[in-house]
């Protein structure tokens, strides 16, 4: 059978096709290969995935869906809103909460959670990397708190999967909307703040 038919088939190829890399390359570098490795690798791909759909319902779904409605004889945003969207939408809840927990934990493990969550502002000593870390962390903790808070309960009524009024329905389409693009405003300082510590802080 053929794994790339199937979404799981393709993700256990590419986790095996990694492993095969890293085995075979030359060097020494497997004996570096830690937990700390392993978890900012999926908080890596976690990541990728929640911001990669983020960025999807904000460039694509919202505005063509947007066309759609106002398509008279279209075929209008039906199956986008049945099929496509709770589907995306589980994938979008599920990346952002394990790119948070892979990120927490990431600092935990490299002793930085507390400095991290405090800015590294209560130390004896500023911390320079805690404090651009840190930007970052809070940054994903609010944007983690909007999927879970704001945009999946008001996109439940907004796609029947909760009963609500049309009135209700408005209003959740704006919530969710505003949580959705604040996310997206918040992503590209997170994004700096996560990878710039590593990579001459503000590259």
């Amino acid at each position: 059978m053929n794994p790339l038919k199937s979404i799981g088939g393709t993700i256990i190829g590419g986790v095996v096709l990694a492993a095969l890399i890293v085995l075979f390359l030359p060097g020494e570098h497997i004996v570096g290969v830690t937990m700390k490795s392993l978890v900012i690798w999926l908080h890596v791909l976690s990541g990728v995935t929640w911001i990669g759909l983020l960025y999807y319902f904000n460039f694509v779904q919202v505005p063509a869906l947007g066309e759609a409605a106002s398509d008279e004889g279209g075929p209008g945003g039906a199956g986008i809103a049945k099929y496509v969207a709770p589907r995306a939408l589980w994938w979008f809840r599920w990346g952002a909460l394990a790119t948070w927990l892979t990120g927490v934990t990431y600092l935990h493990l490299n002793g930085q959670l507390h400095q991290a969550f405090t800015l590294g502002l209560l130390g004896d000593a500023p911390n320079p990397y805690a404090n651009m870390i840190g930007v970052g962390a809070w940054l994903g903790t609010i944007m983690l708190l909007n999927v879970w808070v704001l945009i999946w309960p008001n996109q439940k009524k907004v796609l029947g999967m909760v009963e609500a009024t049309a009135e209700e329905v408005a209003k959740a389409k704006n919530i969710a909307f505003m949580a959705s693009r604040s996310n997206t405003l918040m992503s590209i300082p997170m994004v700096m703040s996560m990878i710039g510590p590593g990579h001459g802080w503000i590259m």
